[in-house]
């Protein structure tokens, strides 16, 4: 069931919304407490439960290709960093990797993260298991089956050390494990979506993208919080033998 947004916006203005905190997060640590109220009063998070999706991320992958179109039934996806499992949900639905669409083509979707995932129809997930393996990628591959893949997508983010550059350089080191191993599985076209912590070395990142996609743009969609440095690098027509 799909409830528009100006709804959960209406349901956040009523007294259910907390302005305190609560008397079972008292004992907490003042940013946990922050953290917890901010997400008992997010509309995203009320939403993702009203819509059955496990975390409030998946609107923000439904933002982005709202806009930019790039999953399609027949889509062969490797989806990195995939738990919990909300942007699974939104692919598997967008490639009808379940099938559940007859008279479109039936995609495929490889998930793999570090964390262990519940599993979700129409997904082949791998899980727990390190990305930045070679041997994780090469299990990716196999289940791929021969396929090579029209969309990679990324929402992978190390866990935060609180030393800002250290921080930025470890997500870096993530994408460019996904780019690296984008251009081994891709077909001329495809598609790449990679998460990113604002910083200096975006733009070099760009650049070595371009060496490799037609097309990059710098994509931070409605769902992700104003006050996150996090954005999304988008690049398009992929060019295999360059």
């Amino acid at each position: 069931m799909i409830i528009a947004l100006c709804s959960i916006r209406q349901f956040c203005r009523s007294s259910v919304c907390f302005k305190k905190v609560p008397d079972r997060l008292k004992g907490r640590s003042r940013s946990s407490q922050n953290w917890l109220i901010r997400q008992m009063n997010d509309e995203y998070v009320l939403k993702a439960k009203m819509e059955n999706y496990r975390a409030r991320s998946a609107f923000k992958l439904i933002e982005i290709d709202n806009k930019y179109k790039f999953l399609k039934p027949g889509d062969v996806v490797v989806e990195c960093g995939a738990a919990p499992g909300a942007w699974t949900q939104v692919c598997v639905k967008r490639i009808n990797a379940t099938g559940q669409m007859p008279s479109v083509l039936k995609g495929k979707h490889v998930a793999i993260d570090l964390q262990p995932m519940y599993p979700i129809e129409g997904a082949l997930i791998l899980a727990p298991l390190d990305f930045t393996k070679c041997s994780s990628q090469t299990k990716i591959t196999e289940m791929l089956g021969g396929q090579l893949a029209t969309v990679v997508v990324s929402d992978m983010a190390p866990a935060a050390t609180g030393i800002r550059e250290l921080d930025q350089d470890r997500i870096l080191e993530l994408a460019y494990s996904v780019l690296r191993y984008a251009q081994q599985i891709s077909k001329d076209g495809a598609m790449l979506l990679l998460k990113l912590w604002a910083s200096g070395r975006v733009k070099q990142l760009e650049n070595d993208i371009l060496s490799h996609y037609s097309q990059v743009k710098i994509v931070k969609p409605p769902s992700s919080r104003q006050d996150s440095a996090e954005l999304f690098i988008l690049a398009s027509n992929f060019k295999k033998n360059t």
